[in-house]
């Protein structure tokens, strides 16, 4: 009998290829019960069975549902951001000499599909950070997203010298050292910026890689607004006074 592999097919074949030891993926989370199943689910049948869920101080079933899904858990008291999520997860991967990281979102907009592409650099040239970017192809991503991209990228450029396509792509991956060399200070969104501000700031390589995103009407209730984007700014300018 022959017929057309499905998508399903194509990632339960290409999972049973072991992932390297030592590779994690991390994911904050917050108010994702809905999803996070679903997302882990997805990671596992790509090979990824090393999944770190962030639960930040959600007020819903994420972290017994991540639990579930087969995920390590660890758990915020209160809600603090997604930077101080990350940091979290930074320092329990650290603590367990994980070999390298991405981070991936929790509500679905990314595909566990590119994933081997990011990871590739860090294994086959000593990259230490890749960034996932949505700039190489943005079909599909909203004009307003693009257009505050934009803005982020200049922004994060003239504050901190180092430039990326897609500063604020949450899909990035890490090397051991990048890993063990990055200090997140700020907790939420300006966390992006700040992970390429330390790029420059610790002498690190970094490559970028072309991703497509999943929007959907859940997944773009979930991003920055006008305001938060406001905010972020202020407090990038803040951080980089500071420093």
């Amino acid at each position: 009998m022959t017929g057309t592999m499905s998508k399903s097919t194509v990632r339960s074949a290409e999972a049973m290829t072991a992932r390297p030891a030592g590779e994690y993926i991390l994911i904050p989370a917050y108010n994702e019960a809905s999803k996070i199943a679903e997302v882990i689910d997805g990671l596992a049948a790509m090979g990824f069975v090393n999944v770190v869920v962030v639960d930040d101080g959600s007020v819903d079933d994420t972290a017994r549902v991540a639990h579930e899904a087969g995920a390590i858990v660890l758990r915020h008291p209160i809600n603090c951001g997604v930077g101080a999520a990350t940091a979290t997860g930074f320092a329990y991967l650290r603590e367990i000499d994980a070999a390298a990281v991405a981070t991936f979102d929790a509500d679905g907009q990314h595909d566990p599909d590119n994933l081997p592409a990011l990871f590739a650099p860090i294994y086959e040239n000593g990259v230490d950070v890749v960034v996932g970017s949505r700039m190489f192809n943005p079909e599909g991503m909203p004009l307003f997203r693009r257009l505050a991209q934009r803005a982020a990228t200049f922004s994060t450029f003239l504050l901190f010298g180092q430039w990326s396509t897609d500063t604020q792509s949450g899909l990035k991956a890490f090397s051991r050292r990048a890993l063990s060399t990055i200090q997140i200070r700020t907790n939420r969104f300006e966390v992006c910026s700040e992970i390429i501000a330390e790029i420059r700031r610790r002498k690190l390589t970094m490559s970028e890689v072309p991703i497509k995103v999943i929007y959907t009407s859940y997944s773009m209730s979930k991003g920055q607004g006008l305001t938060v984007g406001i905010r972020t700014l202020a407090r990038l300018v803040i951080d980089r006074i500071l420093r």
